[in-house]
Order: structure tokens, then C-alpha cells, then sequence
């Protein structure tokens, strides 16, 4: 089997993967985490390269055997149950995350955070801080992205810098969590219609329910952000309670803080390009995940949550 120290060499803001699998049996076979499926002569294995992996979601007729979940925690990989192409069944039900335990979470990040929580007006200091970050983000990724300026989103763009220019100055004069929200709301909505206007959606009305069009990849391709977002908080020690936006009415609480950093600048605009291009959910999800790698996500969400941890007492 495996060792430890081996599993472990990759540090989680390095991962490459994340794994979306149905219709297959999860195993530990000969020292390594396989997955099963029935091909049309014979049973066929697939390696699951654990070292290099944040999140394996376990889709619709999907089973697992206690040994996999053992090597699958050792390895610090976040476990997902989640219904059809790695979104909840019904829109009332949430994705449900099995998380690695340890007893050995490190501590300084929690305690950081915890300096600054229980304070309502620094509490919101880090949401905005949280919120210029994503617009930081959104710019850098817009401004050097040759696909996604090959299909007309550039971050220099009139219409784009205007949304991203109102919402900063919104974000310095909300006086309360509430008040961002709304200002949030808006701003994605704004770039809802850039989107849509771009690839000639014009009829486009954001519906969670939607099983077709781009609602349907934007579901998904957040599903995949908030699986990021739970590996980061889990390797940092954090729990997702401790929110600084959504924590009142989402049940994902930091989660959704953390996902938020990276949705706008990585799944939006591509939700509706592989819309109009007829993406299968597979192609979304690799040009997704493709994001992630290049954009550096991951990274980006730790040295965030990292920052804020670090700074939030001091805002």
C-alpha cells in the first residue's frame, strides 16, 4: 500500500484533479484507488491518482467501499455525493461533502480568523476585501485569456468595466452584509447579460431548475468551484460556518465566500460559450477544470483565505 508521506507530497494548492464519476464501483485494488465500469466484454479499472487529486464527485449509481474512503482520506481528498453531472437531483437538496478527518488540522489559520469574527464591522471589512479580490481576479484572468478573448470577453470592454467600476464603488459604501449582498447580485446579473449578449443569448433568465442550456453548465461549473472552495477550507483548518457573507442564509456558509472568488472570472463566461456551442457536460466540465489549472485557482483561494486570516484582525 501506499505510504503516507507519498500520498501527501503534493500540496492540495498544487492538485490538478477533480474527478466527476458515475455509474461505477470505487475501490482499493493492489495499493491504488480504482474505479470499475462495465465495458461490453469484460470489467474494466481505471486508476484514480489520489496524490494529485482535491475532489472525486460520486454521480447517480455510484457505490464505494469503506478501504477506497480510507486511502481517499489518507490522501486529504474531499469526497462528494452529488445527483446527475455533479449537481443535487433536486434544487432543494444541497451537494453533501464527506471531508478527511485529522486530528492534526493546523491551527493558526482558524485562530487567525477567529480574531477578526466575532467583530461585525471586520467581519465585513474581509467580505469586501473578499469582493475586490474577485474583481482583481476577473481582470487579470479576462485581460490574458486568448479563448475567452477569441469569444469577445475582454476586460477593457466598456460594458464590462463599467459593471466592474459600479460594483467597486458599491462595495466601499455598503454599510451592512446585506447590502453587499444585493450589490453582489447585481453584479451578476450585469455579467449575465454581458454573457449573454456576447454569444447571443439574449433570452437568457437565470433558472436553477433548468436542465438545458447555459443554467444548466452554470450549476455545474459551480458545483466544481464549491469543491475547491471546501478542499480549501478543509486543508486550512477552517470550518465553513464561520462565514463572512453568506453564512445567515446559505447553509454552505465560506464555502460559498471562497467558490465566489473564481465563479464570475472561470465558469460564467464559459457556461455560456459551451452553451452556444452545443457542449456536451463532459467538454464543460474539462474546459473547466482546464480553467482552474491555468487560472490557478486553487491557489488563489488559499493565499485569499490565507491573507484575510492573516490580516482580517488588523482591517
Amino acid at each position: 500500500m501506499e505510504q503516507l508521506d507519498n500520498l501527501k507530497a503534493i500540496l492540495h494548492s498544487k492538485r490538478a484533479n477533480i474527478f466527476y464519476i458515475e455509474k461505477c464501483r470505487v475501490m482499493q485494488k493492489g495499493g491504488r484507488v480504482v474505479y470499475l465500469t462495465d465495458g461490453r466484454k469484460e470489467k474494466q479499472y481505471w486508476n484514480i491518482p489520489i496524490a494529485n487529486t482535491t475532489v472525486i464527485l460520486l454521480g447517480i449509481g455510484t457505490s464505494i467501499t469503506q478501504a477506497a474512503v480510507q486511502m481517499l482520506a489518507s490522501a486529504g481528498v474531499l469526497i462528494g455525493f452529488s445527483g446527475n453531472g455533479g449537481t443535487p437531483l433536486l434544487s432543494a437538496n444541497e451537494i453533501e461533502w464527506l471531508s478527511p478527518q485529522s486530528e492534526y488540522r493546523p491551527t493558526e489559520y482558524i485562530q487567525g480568523w477567529m480574531k477578526f469574527w466575532f467583530q461585525e464591522e471586520k467581519r465585513l471589512k474581509v467580505a469586501k476585501h473578499f469582493q475586490q479580490f474577485r474583481i482583481e481576479y476577473l481582470q487579470k484572468v479576462w485581460s490574458t485569456d486568448r479563448d475567452l478573448q477569441n469569444e469577445g470577453f475582454y476586460s477593457d470592454d466598456m460594458d464590462i468595466k463599467q459593471a466592474l467600476e459600479r460594483f467597486s464603488v458599491k462595495i466601499e459604501k455598503c454599510s451592512s452584509v446585506t447590502d453587499l449582498l444585493l450589490s453582489e447580485a447585481q453584479l451578476t446579473k450585469s455579467l449575465y447579460k454581458i454573457a449573454a449578449n456576447r454569444t447571443k443569448k439574449t433570452d437568457f433568465i437565470r433558472n436553477f431548475d433548468s436542465v438545458g442550456d447555459a443554467n444548466a453548465f452554470l450549476n455545474h461549473g459551480n458545483y466544481l468551484a464549491y469543491g475547491l472552495a471546501a478542499t480549501t477550507l478543509w486543508v486550512l483548518g477552517i470550518p465553513h460556518g464561520f462565514a463572512v457573507m453568506h453564512g445567515k442564509t446559505r447553509r454552505g456558509a465560506l464555502v460559498f465566500d471562497v467558490a465566489d472568488l473564481v465563479k464570475d472570472a472561470l465558469i460564467l463566461p464559459w457556461a455560456f460559450i459551451c452553451a452556444k456551442d452545443g457542449s456536451t457536460e463532459q467538454e464543460f466540465r474539462q474546459q473547466c477544470l482546464q480553467n482552474f489549472t491555468q487560472h490557478k485557482a486553487l491557489d488563489f483561494m488559499f493565499e485569499t483565505v490565507k491573507k484575510m486570516s492573516k490580516d482580517g484582525e488588523k482591517l
